[in-house]
């Protein structure tokens, strides 16, 4: 096993003595260890505590096989087992943990074809995509860093496991999971590794749209989401979809100040198209789910609009969306504080802003002689616009005899 050592300087700044490990992530290590097997922490959680960020997961790789981690924890889910991957569940909280293994070839372009068990770590830790995804940790032996993880966190650099050519032939996804980290991080890619994207971006084509979506999603939630033109500098977009291909990018106004909410972010970058309609194909195109696809076509439909400062023009606004809907647009077209303070009064007055809010239903109208149908919702409608406008009218009585006057 290759160990890295670490000199004063180095220490000073990943103190690996101050290296938290959650509780049952060591419990986990500590009884693979007292079995006689190895383990460690390993990747994502690594890379991120080493960072200083708090990890979203604990994946343990050892050299224990599936069967005998089965055979010491009481409660186990074979989450990917045909791939060496069991979860332990402790105390309702779910725990990887996979075999060392040597991936066999890669024949779809994504999923190799078989695995093969290694007692190896460092073989283990070969087949991953990028360096600073590529180290494992435990108390007991510090950090294990064959390919020089540390020294491109100090540097915010991405780089490939060996060769890039060969990390990305094998597995298409790992080209946006670059730029994905990239922006993340807010570290650079490296040359031979940026290069390669470029040439391998034809294999795209073989990964799934959710799983690009996904990355592309995470992409845009980052503290750098105008890091996407890298999806454009190095041709991957053509193989996104052909409407996200045709997007001028170059006019994006992607902000890492707006909420880290999916349909605020796709929509502050799908600004840059040629109205909602595109932004709706570009996410069915990446199979978003329909709440995010309505959401994002609200925005982007209002995007760059500005009301009046007037309370009218406001609640008329308002009434054209869901609450958080409209929060978002005030956030994204940078309204100031004047509208903002008509926001604000309107909502502490509790003005009518959509038919939930009307005093009158469609059974009051029914009683009053009014016909279900077309007719009742327009008048419906009609009212809205009424208290919109004269929003202390939105009591039964008036707006009951304003119907009664219309049919009268």
């Amino acid at each position: 096993m290759i160990l890295k050592c670490w000199n004063k300087q180095e220490r000073e700044i990943y103190d690996m003595n101050s290296m938290q490990i959650p509780a049952h992530v060591e419990q986990i290590i500590r009884t693979l260890n007292s079995h006689g097997y190895e383990a460690f922490a390993v990747g994502g959680c690594v890379r991120d505590t080493l960072l200083g960020r708090t990890p979203g997961d604990w994946d343990i790789t050892t050299s224990a096989r599936p069967e005998q981690v089965k055979a010491l924890f009481r409660r186990t889910i074979d989450t990917g087992i045909q791939h060496g991957t069991v979860t332990i569940m402790l105390d309702r909280t779910g725990y990887e943990v996979t075999t060392y293994r040597i991936d066999g070839e890669y024949e779809d372009g994504r999923h190799p074809k078989q695995v093969e068990f290694t007692s190896d770590l460092l073989e283990d830790l070969r087949r991953r995509d990028f360096t600073i995804n590529a180290m494992a940790y435990s108390h007991e032996t510090g950090i294990v860093d064959a390919f020089d993880g540390m020294a491109d966190l100090k540097a915010h650099r991405i780089r490939c496991v060996g060769n890039a050519m060969e990390r990305f032939t094998e597995d298409a996804l790992r080209i946006l999971r670059a730029i994905r980290f990239s922006a993340q991080l807010d570290f650079e890619i490296e040359k031979e590794t940026f290069d390669a994207i470029s040439v391998i971006a034809p294999n795209l084509a073989k990964v799934s749209k959710e799983r690009i979506q996904m990355e592309l999603t995470k992409l845009l939630c980052s503290d750098h989401p105008e890091k996407i033109r890298e999806v454009y500098e190095t041709g991957i977009s053509t193989y996104v979809s052909p409407v996200f291909a045709q997007l001028d990018w170059k006019q994006a106004r992607t902000s890492a100040e707006l909420p880290k909410e999916k349909y605020v972010r796709w929509a502050a970058f799908l600004r840059c198209g040629k109205g909602p309609e595109q932004a709706v194909q570009v996410l069915r195109d990446l199979k978003l789910d329909n709440d995010t696809i309505s959401k994002v076509k609200t925005l982007v439909t209002w995007a760059g609009v500005v009301p009046e400062a007037c309370e009218v023009e406001v609640r008329r606004m308002m009434s054209r969306m869901e609450p958080e809907v409209w929060d978002s647009l005030m956030d994204l077209n940078g309204y100031g504080s004047e509208i903002r303070t008509l926001v604000e009064t309107i909502r502490e007055r509790g003005d009518c802003l959509g038919l939930k809010e009307l005093a009158v239903k469609g059974q009051d109208l029914i009683a009053a002689g009014v016909k279900p149908g077309k007719e009742m919702g327009s008048m419906l409608h009609g009212l809205l616009e009424h208290v919109l406008e004269k929003p202390q009218d939105n009591e039964k009585e008036t707006l009951l005899g304003i119907i009664r006057k219309s049919i009268s």
